[in-house]
């Protein structure tokens, strides 16, 4: 680990809430910068460089969803979203965006503080089960380099989000093996299913990334479903060995 001090946004257009989480992540190691709603944010990110933002939904002027679309064209920075709606539909809306995870206002400090932990450890985890030494994976057109984070079909670069990325080096390390909703929200988001609503950050996810890799995404050949179970990478053969093993 090195000595890297994580910088992060937090945008909210109440002050005492920047005021709070200022404090309160600056106590626990974290560099803090505040915005007051999506358009300071935006200013803030292309400026900054920001290894996590923490994205409230309901601001003036730009709201949290406009801001998250917008960053996921340029970043695939970690993006937490705050969020007072209790309506599992609209939380899914930022997830459809490009966010990481999300946070039901009111929320306990120490909780996020908890999320953001897990969800960086989880975006800068680079060491997978079955990953060959050569870190790239190829499968037709798919080349996954999971040294650099990236993924190519052909010569394209895909850009995927932390949690897509993740998600997909998830998979693929267990390639042919079953790995159901659940242990992917544990080990990805690091948390257990408190409800059943929780699983459903993993179809949202899913889905999301067969729309960017598979030809069909209602036909995926290669994530696939596993009825009842989870979700399973298939189409490699045998993992290839790294340049003179």
């Amino acid at each position: 680990m090195d000595n890297h001090t994580n910088k992060i946004l937090v945008v909210d257009d109440e002050a005492a809430v920047c005021r709070i989480l200022k404090t309160r992540l600056s106590m626990v190691g974290y560099e803090v910068v505040t915005a007051a709603d999506g358009e300071e944010a935006l200013s803030i990110f292309s400026q900054e460089n920001l290894d996590l933002i923490v994205l409230d939904v309901m601001m003036p002027h730009r709201d949290g969803y406009y801001a998250c679309e917008q960053i996921r064209k340029e970043s695939d920075v970690p993006i937490i979203m705050l969020t007072a709606l209790g309506d599992v539909a609209d939380r899914i809306s930022g997830l459809q965006l490009g966010a990481d995870d999300y946070l039901t206002k009111p929320f306990s400090p120490k909780e996020l503080e908890a999320r953001i932990s897990s969800v960086l450890r989880r975006f800068q985890k680079k060491e997978t089960a079955n990953i060959p030494s050569s870190g790239v994976i190829q499968v037709g057109r798919l080349r996954l380099d999971t040294n650099k984070r990236r993924l190519y079909l052909g010569d394209e670069l895909v850009r995927l989000t932390g949690k897509e990325y993740n998600l997909l080096e998830l998979l693929v390390s267990y390639s042919g093996e079953s790995v159901s909703r659940s242990e992917i929200l544990k080990t990805i988001w690091g948390y257990p299913p408190r409800r059943h609503g929780d699983l459903r950050v993993v179809d949202v996810h899913v889905s999301r990334l067969r729309a960017k890799i598979e030809q069909d995404p209602k036909q995926p050949e290669l994530v696939l479903t596993e009825r009842g179970t989870g979700y399973l990478f298939q189409r490699i053969v045998e993992l290839p060995k790294a340049a003179g093993v």
